[in-house]
């Protein structure tokens, strides 16, 4: 497979598999800046359609409901049709309900309802990226460059979301919704025209196709066990990701210019921490002994932050915002290597549905989280919140393998 590999690398030149990681990330960090970057005007969301809490966690959930209906299926199509027709369909038509939700989504002229299924809808299409994507990355690089490669795609989530954080706060506040649907529909349109570009199956996948005997991800003990792993592990970072801009802003009393640094600090660090973890796990290939102390740290962050906010620590906001960077980082530090750790586990093939398998955890997590943290808020406080999130990310220790004994 190795020397398959090469070959086919050289056939389109050896910078080939550059361009089409390139394309990964730029297709993940378009829908992200949806996924990531709409949460992030929740005040605005809330303000100007004149939502409750419990309404505004209905309408960002939705999104995530949607990419949780549509991940597996997704996955699976990708793996029968290939990573092209299946990314190109995906970003063209997320880009195209964006348009429409431009004009027709906007405060204006939005109901409640209209607005929950326009967002379920952008995650039912934006849901394609995933797995073809990552199918993608796994098919052109080889095993000892895979973890670095895939964190890599995987600094597309905080990318986007950084990009998001920083704009549509700005635009949501200055020229409206339309605006902001408007900028994400641009984004996805351009990382298709990338897809179309340079995005190619390898002429080898065919006949790994034929070759490969593993066990069916959907009935792997070991696969589901991570892919649970990690939609759990995923819940501290949608409580950040949704709810964060609202805490800082309420508990906080953060403007527009703090929500959006602190927000964007958040994704730098750990867009620099996927790189650096993917770079790590592979010289070291240890990716099983790094995600069980990724949980460890994780759920540690959130159980210190919940302290610190009861005990005042939202009357300094230079401190409030440096524990919820802190926390916001190691949430999302060892996706790129979990996924490596998914899909090697899987069978490159076969990647396409395992991803999907892992996404659709992920997302259900999205549906639930903002579901689930306005009734936290309104029984106990942001501490109850913060602490719930740690609590829930520390049962991903006991999913995630073991490392394998020398």
């Amino acid at each position: 497979m190795a020397t398959s590999l090469v070959n086919d690398v050289r056939a389109f030149g050896d910078a080939h598999r550059w361009k089409v990681l390139g394309v990964g990330v730029a297709a993940n960090a378009s829908f992200s800046a949806a996924a990531a970057g709409i949460p992030t005007t929740a005040v605005w969301l809330r303000g100007g359609y004149h939502l409750s809490n419990g309404e505004l966690g209905l309408v960002l959930g939705a999104l995530g409901l949607g990419v949780a209906l549509s991940e597996l299926p997704w996955g699976v199509l990708t793996d029968r049709l290939g990573d092209r027709p299946v990314l190109l369909t995906g970003l063209l038509s997320t880009a195209a309900v964006l348009v429409a939700m431009s004009f027709f989504a906007v405060p204006a002229s939005a109901t409640l309802g209209w607005l929950v299924f326009a967002m379920c809808v952008l995650g039912l299409l934006g849901g394609s990226v995933n797995g073809s994507s990552g199918r993608a990355v796994m098919a052109w690089f080889a095993e000892g460059e895979r973890g670095l490669a895939m964190s890599i795609r995987q600094t597309a989530v905080p990318l986007g979301g950084g990009i998001g954080a920083a704009l549509l706060p700005w635009l949501a506040s200055s020229h409206g919704f339309a605006a902001v649907f408007g900028a994400l529909a641009a984004m996805c349109a351009v990382s298709g025209a990338f897809a179309w570009r340079w995005l190619h199956e390898p002429p080898h996948a065919t006949h790994r196709a034929a070759s490969q005997r593993d066990t069916a991800p959907l009935v792997n003990l070991l696969v589901w066990r991570v892919v649970l792993g990690i939609g759990i592990l995923c819940v501290p970072q949608f409580a950040v990701l949704t709810f964060a801009t609202v805490f800082l802003h309420d508990a906080g009393r953060f403007g527009v210019t703090a929500i959006s640094a602190t927000m964007g600090a958040i994704q730098l660090g750990a867009m620099a921490m996927r790189v650096w973890s993917g770079r790590h796990t592979d010289r070291r290939g240890n990716r099983r002994a790094y995600l069980r102390v990724s949980v460890g740290v994780a759920s540690a962050s959130f159980v210190v932050l919940a302290a610190a906010v009861a005990l005042g620590v939202a009357h300094a906001p230079v401190l409030l915002a440096a524990l919820l960077v802190f926390a916001g980082i190691c949430a999302s530090a060892w996706h790129g290597v979990a996924y490596t750790e998914l899909a090697t586990l899987a069978g490159t093939q076969r990647a396409g549905t395992a991803l999907g398998m892992a996404n659709t955890a992920v997302y259900a997590g999205f549906f639930v989280t903002p579901l689930v943290i306005p009734h936290a808020l309104a029984a106990g406080s942001w501490t109850s919140v913060w602490l719930g999130a740690g609590v829930c990310a520390s049962f991903a220790w006991w999913l995630f393998p073991r490392p394998a004994r020398p």
